[in-house]
């Protein structure tokens, strides 16, 4: 049987801060389970032809974010898929609906190792200028009850290798997906 029989096809969205590692795990989770990758930032910019950082600083992060809505309905109609989403996907109350087209994967790694990670980040328009550590705990205190809504929440380590990531979302689904098991009954006697 193979590991992620038990997802019956069921698309993974994964969600969590910028530095999380959800493209990167979305990649390799994609390629064990033999499904798509998707990754709604990079469909953002292939059907734009500019850059994510470009459409903040030109249009907004409003116009942005109604570009993530649309690219997530269009995505979540597949299954199969596995989807990395932009950290703020969680912000509009009607991209649950189309995340909940699948199963939710927040990948929470902590805001320490998130600042090492974006420490020398210059594309990510949210937290670049002065404070930039600052606006990222910002970000996750705006957005940590949002990222609780999902399936699964799984913790990320500094260390942690993509093929560890990975086995711990695929554990934590197949527990989370589980039917409850009913408890065997008791043979009685008829005589």
């Amino acid at each position: 049987m193979n590991r992620a029989d038990f997802l019956k096809g069921t698309s993974l969205f994964l969600i969590g801060m910028m530095g999380s590692g959800k493209s990167t795990t979305g990649r390799s989770l994609a390629q064990r389970l033999g499904y798509r990758f998707m990754d709604t930032d990079q469909l953002i910019e292939q059907a734009t032809g500019t850059t994510v950082a470009d459409i903040f600083a030109t249009q907004g992060e409003a116009a942005f974010r109604a570009l993530e809505t649309q690219v997530l309905a269009q995505v979540s109609a597949y299954t199969r898929l596995v989807v990395a989403t932009g950290g703020g996907v969680v912000l509009a109350r009607q991209n649950w609906s189309y995340l909940h087209h699948g199963a939710v994967v927040w990948l929470d790694p902590s805001l320490e190792l998130l600042q090492q990670r974006l420490a020398q980040d210059t594309h990510r328009p949210l937290i670049q200028g002065e404070n930039g550590l600052q606006k990222l705990q910002t970000l996750m205190n705006q957005r940590q009850h949002l990222y609780e809504q999902a399936d699964v929440r799984v913790p990320v380590e500094a260390g942690d290798s993509v093929e560890v990531v990975g086995d711990r979302v695929l554990d934590l689904l197949r527990q989370r997906l589980r039917p409850e098991r009913q408890p065997a009954l008791p043979d009685r006697d008829t005589n």
